[in-house]
């Protein structure tokens, strides 16, 4: 595993993955440049076919050999259900999926009340299932009493601040019983224009990868930390929530410039990685939370072996895109693509997420998911859910 921290080492521990290889302002034009082994789909709708993958016999996987399918597919859905009830958000989770993003209108107003609400959730399986929460700080923060610096604030900033700043943060969800921060934003947005620059550390591609790196030691063994929008939300300008952003920069401008801070973060420890709906034509017509090539970068050109996360599903449904309109049929694609875990916020009500938990079931069922396929997300989706 990339990084050699405490809680990296637990995971790694935990389960251990061998991959079989197979064989904002707009950037100058330039001729795209396809990655090393590149093939861009011409339909976003195509299913993938994943290389098989060795899962070696460890805790996680002795607990998914366990599962049934549908089990197997709770485990790799992330959901989301409104307001601040501990007994319902816990009846949400112990009924449907075996994770959930916490929303602003998830928290309550003092800490020990959220302690109370995630207490009842990680009461409903063993191990837990994991919590999410968005806070980044500054613009994009769900906890009211987080008046820690953000990266708005520490753009430019030594590193050494934007650790400490990270460890407040990791601090604060730790103490309420969040397991995992959505929260290290490392795109390069190309100027203060941009859609994404008041959450990013900065434009120059190795300052930001600086920071990220003391962004995610500064979470270390408090909060399991992600790293997002891969492949990098500030080269495809545009806000992904409404729309599908693209860009035609080439594989190899994306290499040297916007990969550096994911990479850094991978180094450092990062154990997830946030896919963004956001299409690199040069490299897939896909969105890359869609792309079975972006996928393949993320773990044979920047070795991580983390869990993938998407970003929120819902999101593609915004898009308005018809091709994207059903949420069990973006929940497979995603899987089938390379996902771990699927997120699905936007456009959802408390039936949704079990809508796609069935949609993933019945995919195993008619062999357009592979089984081998969901027993790796959900092993390592477990591999976390032990470490946490």
């Amino acid at each position: 595993m990339r990084g050699v921290s405490a809680r990296g080492a637990a995971i790694a521990s935990a389960f251990l993955v061998t991959i079989a290889v197979s064989a904002c302002a707009p950037e100058p034009a330039e001729e795209p440049t396809p990655a090393p082994s590149a093939s861009a789909s011409a339909s976003p709708i195509a299913t993938p076919t994943p290389t098989p993958v060795a899962t070696p016999p460890t805790a996680a996987a002795d607990l998914v050999a366990e599962m049934t399918v549908l089990e197997k597919a709770a485990a790799v859905v992330m959901g989301y259900a409104a307001g601040t009830d501990p007994a319902a958000l816990a009846g949400y989770v112990a009924a449907g999926p075996q994770g959930v993003i916490l929303m602003g209108d998830n928290v309550p107003a003092d800490p020990d009340a959220l302690g109370a609400l995630t207490s009842a959730i990680a009461a409903t399986a063993d191990p837990p299932p994991l919590i999410a929460i968005d806070q980044e700080g500054g613009v994009v923060s769900r906890l009211p009493w987080d008046d820690l610096a953000s990266a708005r604030d520490l753009k430019g900033a030594d590193p050494t601040a934007i650790e400490e700043a990270f460890a407040g943060r990791g601090e604060l969800l730790a103490e309420a019983g969040v397991t995992v921060n959505f929260g290290v934003v490392a795109d390069v947005p190309r100027g203060d224009g941009s859609f994404i620059f008041s959450r990013a550390f900065g434009t120059d591609p190795s300052a930001v990868a600086d920071a990220i790196a003391a962004a995610v030691r500064g979470e270390d063994d408090l909060v399991l930390t992600t790293l997002k929008h891969f492949p990098g939300h500030g080269a495809a300008e545009g806000d992904s929530h409404h729309l599908i952003p693209a860009t035609n920069l080439g594989y190899d401008a994306w290499r040297a410039g916007d990969a550096l801070p994911f990479a850094a973060g991978i180094d450092a420890g990062a154990e997830l990685v946030m896919m963004g709906h956001l299409r690199f034509t040069a490299v897939d017509d896909r969105p890359a939370s869609l792309s079975p090539e972006w996928y393949r970068i993320l773990r044979d050109e920047l070795g991580f072996d983390g869990v993938a996360v998407t970003d929120d599903l819902g999101m593609l449904l915004s898009s308005g895109e018809a091709a994207y309109a059903d949420p069990a049929g973006n929940a497979v694609a995603a899987l089938a693509a390379g996902a771990d875990l699927v997120l699905m916020v936007a456009g959802s009500d408390t039936g949704t997420a079990g809508a796609m938990i069935d949609g993933i079931a019945e995919a195993i069922h008619d062999g357009s998911l592979p089984d081998e396929r969901l027993d790796e997300a959900a092993a390592r989706v477990l591999a976390l859910r032990l470490a946490s």
